[in-house]
């Protein structure tokens, strides 16, 4: 692909072609491409491996006959297949009158999916409904899809698993350390996400929001009492 594919304002970083000789398969780094989208050989044990190794590197559009999903062979794939947007045939050749015989689909894979495709058929609501499908996101927590209604840093798909997961996140971090660090706050360490954790008095939380702190839902057996504000850093680096 180059240039700009409209109308969704998608810009070019890479190409490559196994006829220019790039092997896609001895590639594993697309520089700053947010998303590979390609047209691949259908050959089943060709495409197979093509799909494993592209999700590893990037969440990955690829347009497959539609029949594809329907077999055996594509079940041990569709748990990280996210979307599946029909196409009907296409017509390969440009200017031609005729289309091929093959129903097409265009298939969303991504390795921290684990819910299974949504399927979105032929002329579903209007065009916008059908970009609305580049804009769900992988559940942090849960590895399910979700339609980005909430702002566009959201990492959960509900407040459900939003808390499970700080409340697994501070078992792995070894718990919050003591109160008795300081008067005022408590910090916890920092994991390798970048993220810190503190116990805060209450009368400081708008202190800590100002300073880019975000207060966390309570959490089950979290220290009662004047330091019972559970308070969360990003970006620590």
């Amino acid at each position: 692909m180059s240039g700009i594919w409209n109308p969704l304002g998608l810009r070019c970083v890479f190409s490559g072609d196994i006829r220019s000789g790039q092997d896609a398969l001895a590639l594993d780094d697309y520089g700053a491409a947010d998303v590979i989208i390609t047209n691949p050989p259908w050959s089943r044990d060709l495409m197979h491996r093509l799909i494993a190794h592209f999700q590893s590197i990037r969440p990955t559009w690829l347009l497959l006959d539609a029949d594809w999903a329907h077999t055996k062979q594509a079940a041990p794939y569709l748990p990280s297949c996210s979307d599946i947007v029909a196409i009907g045939r296409v017509k390969w050749i440009e200017g031609s009158k005729h289309t091929g015989k093959d129903n097409c689909a265009w298939h969303k894979f991504d390795i921290r999916h684990k819910g299974g495709p949504v399927f979105h058929w032929r002329d579903q609501g209007t065009d916008q409904g059908s970009i609305r499908t580049l804009k769900r996101r992988i559940c942090e927590h849960c590895g399910k899809a979700y339609e980005q209604w909430q702002r566009s840093s959201s990492r959960f798909c509900s407040p459900a698993c939003k808390q499970r997961a700080y409340r697994e996140r501070l078992i792995v971090t070894h718990s919050v350390t003591a109160l008795s660090l300081t008067p005022t706050v408590t910090p916890a360490p920092s994991d390798p996400a970048g993220e810190e954790f503190r116990y805060v008095l209450h009368a400081d939380v708008a202190r800590f929001e100002a300073e880019g702190w975000e207060l966390l839902p309570a959490l089950d057996s979290t220290h009662p009492g004047e330091y019972s504000a559970l308070m969360r850093r990003r970006g620590l680096g």
